[in-house]
């Protein structure tokens, strides 16, 4: 997930100087985000424009719920449209390289060889959506049991970087933070696609964790740090519904 890797305290953080955050009218390339009747701007400098007015709306809602001073932290549609725009549009292949590597190593390729509890778990949950994106997608992918890396034919790499390609800029940009977040190109296009809800996909993507915490308990730190990445499979969620 190398294009999403900056921290937000990396990035500028005004004062709030704007009293109202609304969605302005359709220009030729999208909605324009208005701080009281300006067009806000990246820290590109480029004007922060989106390609529906559902996703403006969901940008445009973060800037009206900034503080005295803008944390980049508490914006993540913010922080993709900027990335949308800033990079990927620059980098377009490398993102879509970046999905073929993730469907190279995907989750749902490698299930456990014990206990059989959960070997059965994982054909009930991940074998459907193995199936899904062969069918659906043209994503054939070669499945194993243990840890021990099986790699991908270089048809079905081609395949999955040809299929992140199709998107624009900002559905790239959820497709690849989603393929790195749920460590797995399947689940994140079949989130992207709404076959998925993001509760659904980050659920699918932790069904090992989730067998060991039943079988040994709930660790908090980790259980914290599910709840964050949970917030960010639902994020991404809301970013799909309104791109499309």
């Amino acid at each position: 997930m190398s294009q999403f890797k900056e921290r937000p305290d990396q990035l500028y953080r005004p004062r709030r100087f704007w009293k109202e955050a609304a969605v302005g009218p359709r220009q030729d390339d999208g909605w324009p985000v208005l701080l009281d009747a300006r067009t806000a701007r990246t820290p590109a400098k480029a004007e922060l424009v989106l390609p529906t007015e559902a996703l403006a709306a969901l940008v445009a809602g973060e800037w009206n719920g900034v503080g005295e001073v803008v944390d980049y932290a508490l914006m993540p549609a913010t922080r993709l449209a900027f990335t949308a725009i800033d990079r990927v549009s620059e980098t377009r292949a490398e993102v879509a390289d970046e999905v073929g590597r993730y469907a190279g190593s995907d989750v749902l390729c490698y299930f456990a060889d014990s206990p059989a509890t959960l070997v059965d778990r994982e054909e009930e949950r991940w074998g459907p959506w193995l199936t899904w994106a062969a069918k659906e997608l043209g994503l054939h992918l070669e499945r194993t049991s243990g840890v021990v890396h099986r790699p991908q034919s270089p048809e079905t790499l081609a395949r999955a970087r040809a299929l992140a390609a199709e998107s624009d800029d900002f559905g790239l940009t959820g497709l690849a933070w989603a393929a790195g977040l749920l460590g797995s190109a399947v689940l994140a296009f079949a989130l992207q696609r709404g076959r998925l809800s993001g509760a659904e996909a980050f659920d699918l993507s932790r069904l090992d964790e989730q067998y060991q915490a039943e079988q040994w308990g709930v660790d908090a730190e980790a259980a914290e740090r599910a709840e964050a990445h949970k917030a960010e499979a639902l994020l991404l969620d809301r970013w799909f519904r309104a791109l499309a």
